[in-house]
Formats: structure tokens, sequence, C-alpha cells
């Protein structure tokens, strides 16, 4: 890869790309996150809306995590959902070649197709219900575009990110593709299992982590019981339709955090609705995440940095035809880690 330098034509470009599995803001926070001290060890209701966030000129995507009270959910520690957007007239997703350490990423499309690749050399066009799950690890470079010179007219997904733990957050780099995915129905509601395990359904997607990410798509007048582990803390956001979890009303984009203790989770839908199951056993370690980095220091993000500035450590996209995304400026001041709560 070729060093990066500070061109303001290739930043402005940038700021144009739609949102992808990557963080585009031009002046990410440095969060301190993980540590089980903040986790609700008992069931609560806590909704949070989402943070309207601008990529660009005209790309917004709602934030749900890190958000003001909740840092992570299990070892999920980013997740943003974009769309639908009609994206006939225009080229649709477009994320240049950047770096990620330390996590996982995961793709999981609603309506429309990706194109990913990324610096081993995989390249794959991914579909609604699969699965896209990126391992950084020490280190990765990737890039995301709609496919050219065509590609459906809607794009609808959410983008996730995994914590790495300490003793795998420096494995060798690489990347799984799972089109079939488990899959189970009951009274009305059909779960595809993402990521982890629930109702004895396991995805063939490598957990670093004990975990949970499904898919719960509810017909019309549905009204169910998902089986929880109570050692889970859990979080349930909607994607579709109006959703009642709990006998908490959501609407598209909404977050609700459950906290842990619970066995079993009540989901209703007069109208019919699709949400996102999201938890896992409270993350232990202390953690640091900026851009799209997660390490256990600023120092170590600092120096990642330069290593990406550098074109150093995360190799280049193979069949990417682009300047790299340049990371931002690091923020004044030293970052000690912390907890999962602000």
């Amino acid at each position: 890869m070729c060093s990066i330098g500070w061109r303001p034509d290739v930043i402005t470009r940038c700021l144009s790309y739609r949102h992808g599995v990557s963080n585009l803001d031009r002046t990410p926070d440095l969060g301190t996150y993980g540590g089980r001290s903040g986790v609700a060890a008992t069931p609560v209701h806590e909704v949070f809306a989402g943070r309207e966030v601008m990529l660009g000129e005209s790309t917004k995507v709602r934030r749900l995590l890190p958000n003001l009270g909740r840092r992570l959910v299990g070892p999920w520690c980013f997740v943003d959902h974009y769309g639908p957007d009609d994206i006939a007239a225009g080229p649709g997703m477009q994320v240049p070649a950047h770096p990620h350490m330390g996590l996982q990423t995961v793709s999981w499309l609603i309506d429309g197709e990706i194109q990913h690749r990324d610096s081993v050399g995989s390249q794959q066009l991914i579909r609604p219900g699969q699965l896209g799950l990126m391992t950084s690890g020490h280190g990765i470079t990737h890039a995301e575009q709609s496919p050219r010179p065509a590609h459906p007219a809607m794009l609808h997904g959410v983008q996730l990110w995994v914590a790495l733990p300490d003793s795998a957050r420096e494995v060798a780099p690489h990347w799984a593709h799972h089109a079939d995915l488990p899959k189970f129905s009951d009274s009305g509601v059909s779960t595809t299992v993402i990521m982890g395990s629930l109702a004895g359904a396991v995805s063939p997607g490598q957990a670093y982590s004990p975990i949970v990410g499904a898919d719960v798509a509810l017909d019309p007048g549905a009204d169910a019981l998902l089986p929880l582990e109570p050692d889970f803390e859990y979080a349930v956001l909607t994607t579709l339709g109006e959703l009642e979890v709990d006998g908490v009303t959501l609407t598209p984009g909404a977050m609700l955090y459950l906290g842990a203790g619970r066995r079993d989770l009540r989901l209703r839908s007069a109208p019919g609705a699709r949400a996102l199951l999201l938890g896992g056993e409270p993350f232990a370690e202390q953690i640091v995440m900026w851009w799209n980095f997660v390490g256990r220091s600023g120092d170590e993000i600092a120096a990642a940095r330069e290593q990406w500035m550098a074109g150093e450590r995360f190799g280049a996209v193979v069949g990417y035809d682009g300047d790299p995304l340049p990371a931002p400026p690091m923020p004044p001041g030293r970052l000690k880690p912390g907890g999962s709560t602000r």
C-alpha cells in the first residue's frame, strides 16, 4: 500500500462516500469501553433512539452503539443502522480502502448488495441474509462498494463490530462468508442466527467470546417468546415496522437495552416487523476504541494510526481502484481504558 498523505482532494472525496462497515467520522472520539461495572445484572429497559451521523453531504446513519449511556452489549461495540435508501440513480455504497484492528466486522444486509475486498485477497459479493465476517486481528484493510455497473435500487443494512478479547486480538486477519445460516420459526416469528447460538441453532461464524446476534422477522399479529441466556446482556434494534419488546414499543432505528437476568423475551407486532437481537456475556476487559481501531491504550491506537499513514502493517486491497482513506487527526490528551458505560 502506498503512503497516504494529507491531500485535501482525497479527504473531500472520501467524505462523499456512502457508509459501510467502517467509521467515516472525520472527528471521532477516543472511546473507553468495557468492564462489567456498568452492566445491568437484572432486567432493565433503556431506549436509545440513535444519534444521527452525517457521513459526507447526504449520507445519514443512526448510531446506536456507542451512545451516551451504553458502550457495549456483550462484545458488540459498534452498531450503525442505515437505510432503507433508494440508490437507483447514484453509485450507492462507495467506501474506500481503510484499516481495522482488534475487532470483527459483521456485514448484514436487509436490502441491496455489497462487494467486499480486503488485503488478504478476499473478494465477495454479499447479499441479504448472508453473513460477511471479517476478523481484523493484528490488522487488515478492506473496501466496500455497491456492484458496478448496476446494483439493486434499495440499500438497507446494519454494520456491527465485535471487540476481540485480548487472547484473540492479534490473530492473523481473515475473512469468512456464510450464505446459509441456521433458521427456526415459531408462532409467526422467523429467526436467523447470525453469530453465536440461539434456541439450539448455531451460526457457522467463528466467535471469540460468548455472543449472540440474530435477525428476527415477525408476521403481522405475531406474539412469541425467544429463549435467552440469563448470564448474557441483550439489546434489540428494530429495523422495519413497529415492534413491542417486553411491553416497550419500538419504531425503526430505535434500540432497547434489556440488561441481563432474563430467560426469555416476549415479542409482539400487529403490523409485522423486523429486528436484530444482540447480546453476549458482558465483556470483562477494558478497551480503547477510536476511528476503526480497537486497542487497550491510547498509545497503541496512536501507533496504529501512524502505521496506517505510513503504509505499514495493514496491507493493500487488491482490485480496489482508488485512494485509501486517510486517518483523522488524533484528539488531544491521553486516554486510559475504561468501562462499558460513561
